[in-house]
């Protein structure tokens, strides 16, 4: 799997400051773009979006039009005015296709870790439960405490659900991984699940030290793509 990190870090860069400049580093990450390839877009200099990525600071509207532009999203989204919103309010764009992906592109979507949902059935009903998680080969592990809900997973097979949803273009994708889950005890495999999380902790807080892993029996994805055929 491709480690497709969303920290918002520039390899070999200094570490971003600010919640701009993690944006517009997540955002041209996930495009495959370059700095350079940026400051051509945006008519500015490398260094320029380096500074932009890294050092916290106001920009004018006009270059924050451009490079809302030139990273294919709007000023809304670059500036963090949609999140308290619902994804997907948007209308749907002219001619959308749903696609199938095959399964090596599902998993390189998924990446190394991020943010999924895992659903469990239990004897209050079905519930799904958001959690941080780490991928690697062909499962899928998230850290949780004894006794909640998405520590009822173990045991069962269940279903985990990847998505990105992009508002301005009206397009998205989901990776749906069904598989057995079960609790991971060893010592020396909890202590590389934790490597693997590297400075990734779960973003509820708390004690979290259960660890379960959804071992994927299928693994299916679909995308939304626009445009003209």
């Amino acid at each position: 799997m491709t480690d497709r990190s969303r920290s918002g870090a520039d390899p070999g860069g200094a570490p971003v400051k600010g919640d701009f400049g993690r944006r517009v580093a997540a955002r041209r990450e996930y495009l495959g773009l370059s700095r350079g390839d940026v400051a051509l877009r945006t008519a500015s200099a490398p260094g320029y979006i380096e500074y932009v990525e890294t050092q916290p600071g106001s920009h004018g509207i006009g270059f924050v039009v451009r490079l809302a532009h030139a990273l294919e999203t709007t000023v809304d989204e670059l500036t963090g005015g949609t999140v308290d919103i619902p994804p997907g309010g948007g209308s749907a764009a002219g001619h959308p296709r749903l696609v199938e992906i095959g399964q090596d592109e599902c998993w390189r979507l998924v990446g190394r870790r991020g943010v999924g949902r895992v659903v469990v059935s239990d004897e209050h009903g079905p519930a799904v439960y958001p959690v941080n998680y780490v991928a690697a080969e062909n499962r899928i592990a998230y850290r949780t405490s004894p006794g909640s809900g998405p520590a009822h997973a173990a045991g069962r097979e269940t279903a985990f659900e990847v998505d990105h949803i992009d508002d301005a273009f009206s397009r998205g994708w989901s990776v749906l991984v069904v598989g057995e889950a079960g609790t991971v005890t060893e010592p020396e495999e909890v202590e590389r699940l934790r490597n693997e999380a590297g400075t990734t902790a779960p973003w509820a807080g708390g004690e979290r030290d259960l660890w379960v892993v959804v071992t994927a029996g299928r693994v299916t994805g679909r995308r939304i793509e626009t445009g003209a055929p």
